[in-house]
């Protein structure tokens, strides 16, 4: 901590500006440099600007306490402007630098040579509706001036006011750190050593600080790039003062991805903290992601993690949670403790309201983050004048609050807000569930087939969790974030492409003129088409068979209005809409008498906060509906399958649809493709069906779980938008509805309306978010009202 600066004397400042991605210290340093004054602007946007600082400690202020006081620009919120990393001559990384932290301690007298890494990381424009795409400008305007750049002696530091109220407080020096958020990954990485140097300094100052720290992400990145301060890292780490938390690759959403990605987020978190750190985290440390499946506590709990700490619940936009600590038993009846520290952030700075805030045991995690610089020494300062708070870690934390006595929460701890981030780039949730299905299959035919591919696999994994970042999957990412992880889930699909496709061969080497493989977890029976040719297969759970034509089913027929086949007769109107789904096995109207099906409904969107993240109850009020049909025309008529296209125009957007029905099938498919070019508005896609429930089933990881499909209550009404994996069910007793779907994850079902959210067109972060060319499919599945009829579907 600092005080007043007594006297001053400047540095002299010399500067390169680097275009383009970051170089190395030493690349960096062998650059042409030239003389630059205190006032002149630098940085085009993420451009890096290096600056060459050289002075003298003056031999007259020797005994004094000497910083050198550099402020690169920028204002605003920690870690949303300007920054920089301060390096020793010799290629030490040394300090982080930002508008919160300016101030670097200069260790004895004599000559100062030190060098500064400053990105010129472009401030959010927060209160637009519309974001520009905030992709490089290296040679655009200059963001920031260069404000000081000095030696100074300062004074003792000034009196830090007491604060009461910290009895039972462990309080958690922090730097919650997104992974790609509002810049690139490439930027994260810098983030992550400018927190990191800053607080291996103060450790050096403060012994009682210590620093918990997530993602096994940042510190392979801390080993990669910066090995100096890895190799520290580990040190304060094997002395207990740094904390490794969370045991997860990365801090992911936990509504979107498998189970099985959530179990490797896991997997490869602790193995890379049990073999490059030698610690085991029982902490689940997840502070910001938007909502928890009820699958996560049998998940954690087998892992050994044994604590969840959170703090997005305090988002609710209608429901206070009511529980600070508590047991949190999932859908298995697996339990693990969970608490939501009361001062309601986790970026603390120390103030009297958040210290004070709750009572009893309590984590108070604190420190700038986002590349803000983590906890400063004023904090650590305000730490030592805080009675009856202490300096800690999240484990000393679990160890303290034991369990006795505390309420239970069951099921999904449902977030009421940021509700579109089921929807939001839709790109980029198709991406991951075509990259989860491939790697599963690319494992499972490896081992079938005897073959070791288990470095490339999970270094793919790896690639595939990453992008699961809860600012990158659930769609609140710039535009950048998108562009690269296009290339990520590109480079995941064709090593898990790779790999499967090289085990498939050596499996069917040998086995006669083809060979049907079968990755679900049951039996398959279906029409496929082979060498232009369609037939029915068939091929065993996980499993493989010889290709051979199995006998038919009756065949499917279509008219100009009209399709069946054995299981179900479908009719439309003139609009192209359906009026009839009869189940013809159990003799009834799949849709309500009267009503239409397949119908899209297209709403104004304009959230009143967080544009990519939000759905609003005002905007679900009213919807146009898609009525207007520009073409319709058979375009299959083979007794193993029939389809029909129907085309939609509105706005500037475009819907192509084949209705598709099989022989034999149960299901009515609907593969379709949107030319998107909507702004500020959701699609959605109903059904109205003949089935009275109360209670709706959605597929989460590793099951299912219910939720109503009335709004009696306001718990119930909260959740109008809610998050389901491949179907989401309507039963009654003996009968049932699915909607499926093959990459989406947005549904409302309400009364007898089923509904499955299709794409948004957000302004912010990113303005071209779900714009342009999109391909999925969903389908409508009645059902004899046992759920393994839609999971075996």
């Amino acid at each position: 901590m600092a005080g007043r600066a007594v006297s001053a004397v400047p540095l002299r400042v010399e500067a390169c500006e680097l275009p383009g991605e970051p170089l190395p210290f030493a690349e960096a340093v062998r650059r042409p440099f030239a003389p630059f004054a205190v006032g002149q602007a630098w940085g085009g946007r993420w451009g890096t600007t290096w600056f060459h600082l050289t002075g003298e400690v003056p031999p007259e202020w020797a005994g004094a306490e000497v910083v050198a006081r550099i402020h690169l620009g920028g204002s605003g919120s920690p870690g949303f402007s300007a920054e920089g990393l301060i390096w020793s001559a010799d290629g030490r990384p040394l300090q982080g630098l930002h508008h919160h932290h300016r101030t670097f301690r200069i260790e004895g007298a004599g000559p100062v040579d030190l060098y500064v890494e400053a990105a010129a990381n472009p401030a959010p424009p927060w209160g637009l509706a519309d974001w520009p795409l905030l992709t490089p400008d290296y040679g655009g305007p200059r963001l920031y001036r260069l404000v000081q750049a000095e030696l100074a002696t300062v004074d003792p530091p000034g009196d830090v006011p007491e604060l009461a109220g910290g009895a039972g407080v462990i309080a958690v020096g922090h730097a919650h750190i997104d992974s790609a958020w509002l810049w690139p990954a490439r930027e994260t990485r810098r983030k992550c050593a400018r927190t990191f140097a800053n607080q291996l300094r103060l450790m050096s100052r403060y012994p009682e600080h210590r620093f918990t720290c997530s993602q096994a992400i940042h510190y392979q990145w801390m080993k990669d790039g910066y090995p100096s301060l890895y190799a520290q890292i580990r040190e304060r780490v094997r002395q207990g003062r740094w904390e490794p938390v969370g045991g997860m690759w990365v801090e992911p959403d936990t509504n979107i991805p498998s189970g099985e990605s959530l179990v490797r987020q896991i997997l490869y978190g602790k193995r890379f903290f049990a073999t490059e750190l030698g610690v085991e985290s029982h902490v689940l440390w997840i502070p910001d992601v938007f909502g928890y499946s009820a699958a996560l506590p049998q998940i954690a709990s087998q892992a050994g993690l044994r604590l969840l700490v959170t703090q997005k619940m305090s988002w609710n936009d209608t429901n206070r949670f009511p529980h600070t600590t508590f047991w949190w038993e999932g859908h298995d009846g697996s339990r693990v403790l969970a608490h939501f520290p009361p001062a309601d952030t986790y970026n603390g700075t120390f103030t009297a309201e958040e210290v004070q805030a709750g009572a009893g045991p309590r984590l108070y995690p604190f420190g700038y983050g986002d590349g803000g610089g983590g906890p400063t020494a004023e904090m650590l300062e305000q730490a030592r004048r805080t009675p009856g708070l202490r300096i800690g870690t999240a484990e000393e934390f679990l160890a303290e609050v034991g369990g006795a006595g505390l309420p239970t929460w069951v099921g999904e701890l449902h977030f009421e807000y940021h509700r579109g981030t089921l929807t939001t780039h839709a790109d980029v949730k198709l991406a991951n569930r075509r990259g989860e299905e491939a790697l599963r299959a690319a494992e499972m035919w490896a081992v079938a087939a005897g073959i070791d591919r288990r470095a490339g696999l999970s270094e793919a994994w790896k690639g595939l969790l990453f992008q699961q970042f809860h600012d990158i999957l659930p769609g609140s990412g710039i535009h950048w974030v998108y562009e690269d992880a296009a290339q990520a889930h590109a480079e995941v699909l064709a090593t898990a492409q790779a790999v499967a496709r090289e085990a498939m061969d050596g499996i069917a080497a040998g086995r006669g003129p083809g060979v049907v493989f079968n990755a679900a977890s049951h039996d398959r029976t279906e029409v496929v088409e082979v060498g232009g040719q369609l037939m029915v297969v068939s091929a065993p759970a996980c499993g493989w068979a010889p290709l051979a034509t199995k006998p038919a089913p009756p065949p499917v027929e279509v008219g100009p209005d009209w399709m069946q086949n054995d299981q179900l007769r479908v009719r439309w109107d003139d609009d192209g809409l359906l009026v009839s789904v009869w189940n013809r096995v159990a003799g009834r109207e799949v849709l309500v008498p009267g009503s239409r099906g397949n119908v899209f409904h297209l709403f104004e969107d304009r959230p009143e906060r967080w544009d990519a993240w939000n759905i609003d109850r005002a905007s679900l009020a009213s919807f146009e509906e898609l009525t207007s049909l520009d073409a319709v025309e058979v375009v299959e008529s083979n007794p193993l399958r029939c389809a029909v296209r129907f085309v939609r125009r509105f706005g500037g957007s475009r819907i192509e649809q084949r209705m598709v029905l099989a022989a034999g099938s149960r299901r009515l498919e609907f593969h379709t493709r949107v030319d998107w070019r909507e702004r500020h508005r959701l699609l959605k896609v109903a059904f109205e069906v003949a089935v009275r429930s109360p209670r709706a089933t959605y597929e989460i990881q590793h099951g299912h779980i219910e939720r109503p499909a009335v709004a009696n209550t306001s718990w119930e009404e909260a959740q109008y938008e809610v998050c389901g994996h491949r179907w989401a069910d309507l039963s009654e007793s003996g009968y049932g509805v699915a909607l499926l779907n093959d990459c989406k994850y947005g549904h409302d079902i309400r009364g007898s309306r089923m509904r499955l959210s299709l794409l948004r067109g957000p302004g912010f972060p990113d303005p071209t978010a779900d714009e342009g060319l999109h391909r999925f499919a969903y389908a409508l599945l009645p059902h004899r009202g046992d759920l393994r009829d839609v999971i075996e579907a």
